[in-house]
């Protein structure tokens, strides 16, 4: 298998970040496709109650996926550290162990969300109109977390190991597999909300043995190492897991933000308008993750240069890293603000006829929503760079604001003050908070450093 030579020590930074971002991005999207492809099929040939009841299953596999990917960034981190001071040995040992337990969190949350899925749409917010399309899609949604989870691990750990653009095909090969599986299954097959979970949970399937099959046959430095199972090795992995858990706990959070915001979402929408209302807020849903997702090809992008030029003292090429995370951050916002206030109307009939009312009221709000996203890609790039230098409260503190402290008060605060539009202005509002709060912390600690001159 061909490899990229990269030198994160002396490239020159916007070449290296080029390197990393591009397959990054183009990988990273093409897993949204995944989802989304879900919910043009799943709206075009269900309908928009289909779509409110896969909104319902999905927030809580935002947990899963943020719990992983919480592992992904300390494992990463980690390594990157271990691999600037050449102990191969000691990078090896922490994606294993990573992977090892995010899979065995993984199964254990299977065994009991599943026991009684109808009991977990309720506790979800589901309507008793929606209840039998949330019991069909939940098992193959959340059974895709198994998959999900080594993908989320293990793509920074090929990107790590110096294979940006095969990490990319392993989100776009599945992509590409889930389009086809959906328009089948949906239909010629017929098959409705069940062939759309059943497309999801095998493309996933397939994405996830690509990873797999790299780190333990074809990888150059990052393989799977023999963990032990003695006393001190089960202490020496919950030793080194708790670590990783401190340095990426922030990316839990962030990735719970979209949980959150989906699950009090949901409750707003369903509270002030209904099924329609959940059922447009649902397409929301479907293109969220592509902002968030460009938000974390960025910052995942930064994280190995940062991380590697952290270990080895070198700041100058640290700093120069993160103005050009920062830049991208702004310009990319900017791109997707532009794309939901000028084409609202061709992004929502995508997945539903305009004319119906989950339609009309989607793309009244779209431009509402827009308004968060320059703040939330320039605080997930902030929030990854505080990650790549071991900075574990301010990622943390960030993190958290932007996910609880700030957005579950919003939901229930705007739509009191200015009604329906309101729920569409809550994740701006927690995102431009957040932004003011990362903004004064850092020009207080540029102060302070001065003053220390």
């Amino acid at each position: 298998m061909q490899r990229d030579s990269i030198d994160l020590g002396s490239v020159n930074i916007p070449s290296l970040f080029k390197a990393y971002f591009i397959p990054t991005l183009l990988g990273m999207l093409s897993l949204c496709a995944v989802t989304a492809t879900d919910g043009i099929f799943v709206g075009q040939g269900v309908g928009s109650d289909a779509l409110a009841a896969v909104n319902i299953c999905v927030s809580p596999t935002m947990v899963i996926m943020g719990m992983c990917m919480m592992f992904g960034i300390g494992a990463s981190v980690v390594s990157s550290i271990h691999l600037a001071n050449n102990n191969t040995k000691a990078a090896r040992l922490n994606i294993t162990q990573a992977i090892g337990v995010a899979t065995l969190i993984v199964i254990l949350f299977l065994s009991v969300t599943l026991i009684s899925p109808s009991t977990t749409g309720r506790i979800l917010g589901s309507s008793d109109s929606l209840m039998s399309l949330v019991t069909e899609y939940m098992p193959w949604i959340f059974g895709c977390c198994i998959f999900q989870a080594w993908c989320a691990i293990g793509l920074f750990v090929v990107r790590l190991d110096g294979s940006p653009k095969y990490a990319m095909w392993c989100n776009v090969i599945p992509g590409l597999l889930n389009a086809v599986l959906d328009y089948l299954f949906i239909f010629p097959m017929d098959m409705g909300l069940r062939g759309a979970g059943i497309a999801t949970f095998i493309s996933s399937g397939v994405g996830g043995v690509m990873v797999m099959g790299y780190i333990g046959f074809f990888a150059s430095v990052l393989r799977f190492i023999k963990v032990k199972f003695s006393r001190k090795s089960m202490a020496l992995t919950l030793r080194n897991i708790g670590y990783q858990c401190k340095i990426g706990i922030s990316t839990l959070l962030g990735e719970s933000t979209m949980g959150v915001l989906m699950l009090m979402g949901n409750l707003m929408f369903m509270k002030y308008i209904g099924d329609d209302g959940v059922g447009a807020f649902s397409i929301a849903c479907y293109y969220c993750p592509f902002a968030f997702m460009i938000g974390n090809a960025i910052a995942q992008s930064a994280q190995p240069i940062i991380s590697y030029n952290y270990g080895l003292g070198n700041k100058q090429r640290v700093a120069a890293t993160e103005r050009l995370a920062v830049f991208s951050a702004l310009g990319c916002g900017a791109i997707v603000t532009a794309a939901f206030v000028l084409i609202p109307g061709a992004m929502v009939s995508l997945f539903l006829n305009s004319d119906l009312p989950a339609a009309r009221i989607a793309m009244s709000g779209f431009p509402i929503f827009s308004s968060a996203f320059v703040f939330f890609i320039f605080n997930l790039t902030a929030i990854g760079y505080f990650q790549s230098v071991e900075k574990v409260v301010p990622s943390v503190v960030f993190a958290l604001l932007r996910g609880v402290v700030f957005l579950v008060p919003a939901f229930i605060i705007m739509p009191r003050i200015l009604g329906n539009a309101g729920i569409w202005l809550a994740l701006a509002v927690s995102e431009f908070l957040t932004s003011v709060a990362i903004t004064a912390y850092y020009l207080i600690n540029r102060f302070r450093t001065a003053c220390d001159k």
